[in-house]
């Protein structure tokens, strides 16, 4: 049985974010000094190893397995994370997972354009 978003309308229509995963999806809240991702990953398998800015994080529905500095962690709906400035950090997800990250970088994503098909 297929999941059902647990994100309302108002959120699916922010603007949409460029994330370069295939099978997750963004909805971008965009504010002067940082952004507020309410994501929707399919059961993707492993985001490599990375760093960036600050992030936190809340699962909506779902589990993750993160890796924050070497340590593993599964989280799971109501569990919340946070992955300092700076620390290497990595994902898995085994199903769908639905999670809202603020990100202490206002540069972290931007909006995904629309490609325009032109007529030959």
């Amino acid at each position: 049985m297929p999941v059902k978003s647990p994100f309302h309308k108002t959120i699916t229509s922010l603007p949409e974010a460029d994330i370069a995963f295939k099978g997750v999806k963004g909805w971008l809240s965009q504010a002067k000094d940082h952004q507020l991702v309410f994501m929707d990953i399919a059961p993707i398998g492993e985001v490599a190893p990375h760093a960036h800015g600050a992030q936190w994080g809340i699962v909506v529905d779902g589990e993750m397995e993160l890796t924050i500095g070497g340590k593993k962690h599964v989280f799971r709906k109501g569990d919340s994370y946070f992955i300092p400035k700076g620390t290497v950090h990595s994902a898995l997800f085994r199903k769908r997972t639905f999670v809202i990250d603020f990100f202490a970088d206002k540069n972290r994503y931007k909006v995904k354009t629309k490609s325009v098909k032109h007529n030959a």
